[in-house]
């Protein structure tokens, strides 16, 4: 009889982990989510429940960021992965892959707890909008490059205004979408200086399910579209579908044949405005130059007859004319008047008219002398009359007697 081999703890903990992690190796599991852990690893522990059953998951750290954002605490969704066991506790667990929402229930729980938290952190506010130029010199399209979304964009453009479209190719829908588009976005907005930059970005897709669209309500698509310097459209399936990028965006279209008519102006419309605008500004001209040539008939009409004006300023100025000359006429004669009276007045001052009434000018080596004491201390003195001159020699003044008559001996001696 064949004895049972023992085994140890570890070996029993490792031959069931293999025999599981080989039978279970890849396996989808629907259920709701609770007791969530976030470690500071990174790792997040939690569990998947249903009516009569608990299976406890991990989900490592670098998982994509759409799984690690639908383990949420109370949602229902769809693991997939496989199944190991941890011999530390004696417990299965399931190694979770990717995690989505199960069922448009809690698609619509999840979308509107996303949508509330990011309006609060104000990613939806009016005041962060751009404007959307009116023609862009360059637009860029994010969507897949295979469908009929990027004919209809670019044939609706060539009808309406021919633009140079540059496509950045993306799945619109799976595990990839998300990170695609939002590459995608900041890849625009940072190619180099001497590439053709967009004016536009247009984000399109066709209609389709929740799950479908579920990539354009990703946070990381939301953040992308927020952080553009580059105005964005949203054209995301038909009118009646609604995703978070629609929110931020800075316009949003029905559908991407929508988008591009709201990227471009219509040609025709232009050229008619464009028309009917010069016709507007040459018939603006036209009236401006009319009312400014009645004005000057206008004005032209209130001006005196120049044959009648110019007769009276000449005959005003003969008159001023006549006048100016009589006044100069006058005023010479009333300065030579006063010219004639002066110059009777300077003869009447003249010494000559004083020596012809008895008085005598003494003088010596061309000087005057005007006192006795001066003519003391000239040896010869000249006397001028009115009728000639004299040479006399000075003497010595006797004093006279003091209240006495001087008399001529006095004077001169005797």
């Amino acid at each position: 009889m064949n004895e049972t081999p023992v085994l140890s703890v570890s070996e029993i903990s490792l031959s069931l982990k293999s025999c599981v992690e080989q039978v279970f190796a890849h396996i989808k599991v629907r259920g709701e989510i609770s007791d969530v852990k976030r470690a500071t690893s990174g790792h997040i522990y939690f569990s998947l429940k249903d009516e009569n059953a608990v299976l406890s998951a991990i989900c490592w750290r670098g998982r994509n960021p759409a799984t690690t954002q639908a383990i949420q605490e109370g949602l229902e969704v769809i693991c997939t992965g496989k199944l190991s066991t941890y011999p530390g506790r004696s417990n299965y667990q399931m190694i979770v892959e990717t995690a989505e929402p199960a069922g448009v229930g809690a698609l619509l729980k999840l979308l509107n707890e996303r949508r509330e938290k990011l309006a609060k952190e104000g990613l939806f506010d009016e005041s962060h909008k751009k404007q959307i130029p009116y023609l862009p010199e360059t637009i860029g399209v994010i969507t897949s490059p295979t469908g009929a979304v990027i004919r209809d964009i670019i044939h609706r453009l060539t009808d309406r205004f021919p633009r140079p479209v540059l496509v950045w190719p993306v799945a619109v829908q799976g595990t990839e979408c998300a990170e695609q588009v939002a590459a995608a976005v900041k890849g625009f907005n940072n190619l180099p200086e001497n590439f053709p930059r967009p004016d536009v970005l247009i984000v399109a897709r066709g209609g389709g399910s929740l799950e479908d669209l579920w990539g354009f309500n990703e946070e990381c698509v939301v953040r992308a579209v927020y952080e553009s310097r580059i105005p964005v459209i949203s054209a995301v399936g038909h009118e009646t579908d609604t995703t978070l990028i629609d929110y931020v965006a800075d316009l949003r279209a029905p559908t991407p044949t929508g988008a591009a008519e709201k990227a471009v102006p219509l040609r025709s419309e232009l050229l008619h405005h464009t028309q009917t605008l010069q016709g507007r500004l040459g018939a603006g001209l036209l009236r401006t130059i009319q009312e400014k040539r009645l004005r000057v008939e206008s004005l032209a009409r209130a001006l005196p007859n120049l044959n009648e004006l110019i007769p009276l300023y000449i005959q005003r100025l003969d008159d001023a004319s006549g006048r100016l000359t009589r006044a100069f006429e006058t005023l010479m004669h009333r300065a030579g008047d006063k010219v004639s009276a002066l110059g009777r007045l300077l003869n009447s001052y003249s010494y000559q008219n004083v020596l012809k009434r008895g008085f005598a000018l003494v003088s010596s080596g061309g000087h005057v002398l005007s006192s006795s004491l001066e003519a003391e201390k000239h040896p010869q003195m000249n006397l001028t009359f009115a009728d000639g001159t004299i040479k006399v020699a000075p003497v010595k003044l006797k004093k006279p007697p003091v209240n006495s008559p001087v008399t001529q001996a006095d004077l001169f001696g005797k």
